[in-house]
């Protein structure tokens, strides 16, 4: 008996000390229940974090002590604030409270407002409320990457060799079926987590502004088999590599697919591969990093991106006003849903705009149904279809305390293609002499999806003379298979889906 209670008592301190390291919640509506995704929480008046898609947040062990002070908020619903201590009395559960709202009937002034009008104002204060000013800032990110390939049909079967013998076909052919049946059965995916500060600056000289950016990796986990790859371009070389392990090394190859011929020569040759690479210039992992932020942060850039028509050009859609909202800033903002008017657009969705500068603080969108981005389809004609087919987002905004213009605080961006290829392709060996050749027949029906969210933690000014001091670093990603929320006790993070704390590598 003493025994039981001994380790009865030993299990129970033990999960007390790792709540103790570590504290996670849960953001609900108190009057349905349901989960509050993409809620803001404020820590210590410092950093911020929103919970997920399923309502939930994790604080840093740093900040999971009892005096630690959260404040809740969330559009349409009051404020909320408590201490780490009082969401450990609640079960770890938070529930907010609806706020004002008003449906159409009832509106903030005696004139009901008109979604056209409220859009005309949105589009002739967009540059005001949307641009960069000259001022530095040091900003802390949070990005996650997820990227899904899952192949329907992969069929690969060399059907004429001059250069193999029949052992070695026999070998490739094998070779190029289990490499298919396991991509198919097991389809790659991968999760990227980085938390990074983030400096940058725009300057004027000579007439021009110049923007400059720097960037400092705090810590990197990319989540995966290790030699896995979601991209379609590793892919094709492990492919490639399948069936030239079994040519000459010696000899020099082209890739030709029927009357479409490639320019690439491909050998396996080391000189020729070393000079190869000596031609492109060497990218590092900081460098590809601070180019994927900055390319996803002009993707969500309101003022640049087409994607954005719903905003930018409102005669290309139907706008509906569904009442004024409570915001988290004891302010209102307008509702408006939106959909196709004319051909050119594509999305439906929903604005929270602010009644005082017309600013939008979130948006939800999707691509209609039965509509894409981009769409290529010569399938019986050359056996291609390309289609982008997925386009869908959460963004919020938030005030800048210096200028009153807005910058994205959170944003979750969902981005999908489909593609079929079923082509016949030849390997053509480049002599003067008689030719190997190495001709099979290629086939492949895939979906490619990426989700990537990303979050400002929290941001300060600085000058641009701070900026130029800050020496840049490269760094290498922490290869993990399997979710470990210790590798982020000593920071806040993005509390990841289920289907992340699940994902474990079977090698």
């Amino acid at each position: 008996m003493r025994t039981n209670l001994f380790i009865a008592f030993n299990i129970l301190l033990f999960f007390q000390l790792g709540m103790a390291q570590n504290t996670k919640g849960k953001i609900i509506d108190s009057t349905t229940g349901e989960s509050i995704p993409y809620a803001n929480i404020k820590v210590n008046d410092s950093e911020n974090l929103v919970s997920n898609a399923e309502g939930f947040f994790a604080l840093s062990e740093n900040n999971s002590t009892d005096e630690t002070l959260l404040t809740v908020s969330y559009l349409g619903f009051v404020n909320r604030q408590l201490t780490v201590g009082e969401l450990k009395k609640l079960d770890f559960i938070i529930k907010l409270l609806p706020g004002i709202y008003e449906l159409k009937d009832v509106v903030v002034s005696n004139k009901k407002p008109n979604a056209y009008e409220i859009m005309a104002n949105v589009k002739a204060n967009l540059s005001q409320n949307y641009t960069t000013g000259e001022k530095g800032s040091k900003e802390m990110f949070f990005y996650r990457s997820s990227n899904y390939f899952n192949p329907s049909i992969i069929d690969v079967e060399i059907n004429k060799s001059t250069g193999f013998s029949k052992q070695a076909l026999s070998k490739v052919n094998n070779d190029l079926q289990t490499f298919s049946n396991q991509l198919i059965s097991h389809p790659p995916l991968s999760f990227t987590d980085i938390l990074c500060n983030y400096y940058s600056v725009k300057t004027k000289k000579a007439d021009k502004f110049v923007f400059t950016s720097k960037l400092n990796v705090l810590k990197a986990t990319v989540l995966k088999k290790e030699g896995e790859s979601t991209s379609l371009e590793d892919l094709e070389k492990k492919a490639k590599n399948l069936m030239l392990q079994h040519l000459d090394t010696t000899k020099y190859y082209r890739i030709k697919s029927g009357l479409i011929g490639s320019r690439d020569t491909i050998s396996f040759r080391k000189e020729f591969n070393k000079n190869r690479s000596k031609d492109k210039e060497p990218k590092n992992q900081l460098t590809a990093t601070k180019s994927n932020l900055n390319n996803f942060m002009y993707k969500n850039d309101l003022l640049s991106n087409k994607r954005f028509d719903f905003i930018q050009r409102p005669e290309l859609y139907y706008y509906t006003f569904e009442g004024t909202i409570y915001t988290n800033q004891n302010e209102f903002a307008y509702v408006l849903t939106f959909k196709p008017r004319k051909s050119k657009a594509m999305y439906v969705g929903k604005l929270y705009i602010s009644v005082n500068d017309y600013a939008v603080l979130k948006t939800e969108y999707i691509l209609d149904e039965g509509e894409k981005v981009h769409n290529f389809n010569m399938k019986l004609l050359l056996g291609i279809k390309v289609s982008e087919n997925v386009s869908k987002g959460t963004i919020i905004y938030k005030k800048r305390v210096e200028d009153d213009s807005y910058y994205m605080q959170y944003a979750a961006i969902e981005s999908g293609n489909y593609f079929y290829l079923n082509r016949p392709l030849k390997l053509i060996e480049l002599t003067s002499s008689e030719k190997d050749i190495l001709a099979f027949d290629f086939k492949m029906e895939a979906n490619i999806l990426n989700k990537t969210e990303f979050l400002n933690m929290s941001r300060s000014e600085t000058s641009a003379a701070a900026i130029e001091k800050i020496k840049e670093e490269d760094f290498k990603f922490i290869t993990i298979k399997s979710y470990d929320p210790k590798i982020w006790k000593d920071y806040n993070s993005i509390e990841p889906l289920q289907e992340m704390k699940q994902f474990k590598v079977i090698d």
